[in-house]
């Protein structure tokens, strides 16, 4: 009994196999991974609720408030204005000579502080850096940073006192055979007052900032530099710098935003109307036409235009460091 025997195809004739219908998974949206990871780590973001709503509340929602700025606003009557007067308080600042005068002002304080002390945390870390004994680096970043603690009523306290004509710094110059000196009532020491205090207020803290960035440099680089034949400045010049050079961009941003908000409260305590030419920012300006004066269309006006300036160069400064040191805030 003989069977027979189907002979085989040729190779490369043979039907491809059927295609596999089992169906893919879908892909997750991102819907569904924000859903996911909300169910995963709710108890994270429920921490994120509180912050969310402090800047909703305080900073938001008074916005809307800016509405003023275009309406005639009178006390007792609508929150958002009794009509409709377009720029007429724009034109009113935009022409008013004591407007240009504190905006000048304004300026003048904004570049001294960003001149003098941004830099002075950084030189303050780094020599910080260089100290091998322990207890002396915690001692004086103990006493640096303690002003920063302080509050602005109390600082003012104590510089007024410092410079009050019968103070410690008068009495020092005295001793010397120099006249006293009206720190507190001359207008042409006003800036240097101001600028002083801020150094010692906010220096301390600050180098934290960079201490901390301090300790994220491999000290293999170090390692690398001195080998090279390099001496302490120039890893300072070629290490260290380029180490914390994202955390220097990024506060010198942040300070550039502010740069038009000069510490008010400092000022206002600080100032009087004798240093009125130099001391008058437009924070003081504002609270004097909005609260004293009750002009509080005309003060919206002038905030909206603070604050659009403190938009422009914010984002300037974020735009402009991305394109050079590829470094921004967003």
């Amino acid at each position: 009994m003989s069977t027979s025997t189907t002979p085989a195809p040729p190779p490369g004739t043979q039907d491809p196999p059927p295609p596999d219908r089992t169906p893919c998974p879908a892909r997750p949206t991102a819907r569904t991974g924000l859903r996911r990871a909300l169910r995963r780590d709710w108890q994270l973001y429920s921490l994120a609720v509180l912050p969310l709503l402090f800047f909703l509340v305080f900073r938001y929602l008074p916005m809307i408030g800016n509405v003023i700025a275009f309406r005639r606003f009178e006390p007792g009557g609508s929150i958002l204005g009794e009509q409709w007067v377009g720029l007429r308080y724009v034109e009113m600042f935009l022409s008013d000579p004591t407007f240009w005068q504190v905006f000048r002002n304004t300026l003048w304080l904004g570049a001294l502080t960003l001149v003098f002390c941004f830099p002075v945390p950084i030189v303050l870390a780094l020599l910080l850096n260089e100290v091998r004994r322990t207890a002396l680096k915690r001692f004086v970043q103990s006493v640096s940073y303690l002003p920063h603690f302080l509050s602005i009523v109390i600082v003012a306290g104590i510089t007024m006192q410092m410079l009050a004509t019968d103070g410690p710094v008068n009495h020092v110059l005295g001793w010397f055979g120099h006249d006293p000196v009206r720190f507190i009532q001359e207008p042409e020491w006003f800036r240097t007052v101001y600028v002083g205090s801020e150094i010692w207020q906010t220096a301390g803290w600050g180098t934290i900032l960079y201490l901390a960035a301090l300790t994220t440099i491999d000290d293999d680089l170090y390692e690398a530099a001195r080998i090279d034949g390099a001496n302490r400045w120039q890893q300072i010049w070629h290490v260290t710098l380029p180490g914390i050079r994202p955390t220097m961009i990024t506060l010198l941003i942040l300070n550039i935003g502010t740069f038009m908000a000069v510490g008010f409260e400092k000022i206002l305590l600080l100032y009087n109307p004798l240093t009125y030419p130099t001391a008058d920012v437009v924070s003081t300006y504002l609270y004097r036409t909005g609260v004293e004066s009750n002009s509080f269309s005309y003060a919206a006006a002038i905030g909206l235009f603070e604050a659009v300036i403190g938009l422009v160069l914010i984002t300037s400064a974020n735009q402009l460091s991305r394109r050079t040191v590829g470094t921004s805030l967003w």
